[in-house]
């Protein structure tokens, strides 16, 4: 499996993580969340604070076209955020079991790469109006989750990005260098 996810604590530094992997040339598929917020604003989806089921599901339906689009792409492709956060979310809100949202056999790399909380990085914008608490009870949830869907958790460290990337690469499925 060459689908990489990284998830956990909203705040934690996964997108800028994402950036500085896709800035080494490999493929990315940015944060539903932060897209469908997007098309929120422009009248074309529905914000998280408005109606949560509905988002999550919006969520899952992305995170599922990203695995179609990523099909295409050639090499080691790293999510932010994925399947395994929208069913997550559904979950949460007795919307829609767990098992029942996702297929039996894992989307992404047995290894899943989750974001710890980090009050430093943590901040509140437009876009993200949750408190840090809310935050480490989605991270705790997540990370709950994870071995329940066969997946193994790599925590990243607390540390500088270039750190960070350093980490992902040597613990995953990512070759010595990308392809395009």
């Amino acid at each position: 499996m060459r689908f990489v996810l990284i998830t956990g604590c909203s705040g934690g530094g996964k997108s800028t993580l994402l950036a500085a992997l896709a800035a080494r040339g490999y493929a990315t598929m940015p944060e539903p969340g932060r897209r469908i917020v997007a098309r929120a604003r422009r009248g074309q989806a529905v914000f998280p604070w408005e109606d949560p089921k509905a988002f999550a599901r919006h969520a899952l339906a992305m995170a599922t076209a990203d695995l179609g689009k990523a099909r295409h792409l050639r090499g080691c492709v790293f999510f932010d955020r994925g399947v395994v956060d929208a069913a997550v979310a559904l979950d949460r809100l007795h919307a829609a079991p767990l098992h029942q949202t996702l297929r039996p056999e894992p989307a992404y790399a047995r290894t899943v790469f989750v974001a710890p909380p980090w009050p430093r990085l943590y901040a509140r914008d437009a876009d993200r109006r949750h408190s840090f608490g809310d935050a480490v009870a989605e991270h705790d949830r997540i990370c709950a989750a994870l071995p329940l869907l066969g997946y193994r958790i790599a925590h990243l460290p607390r540390a500088p990005i270039a750190a960070r990337v350093r980490f992902v690469l040597a613990r995953s499925i990512a070759p010595a260098r990308p392809t395009g």
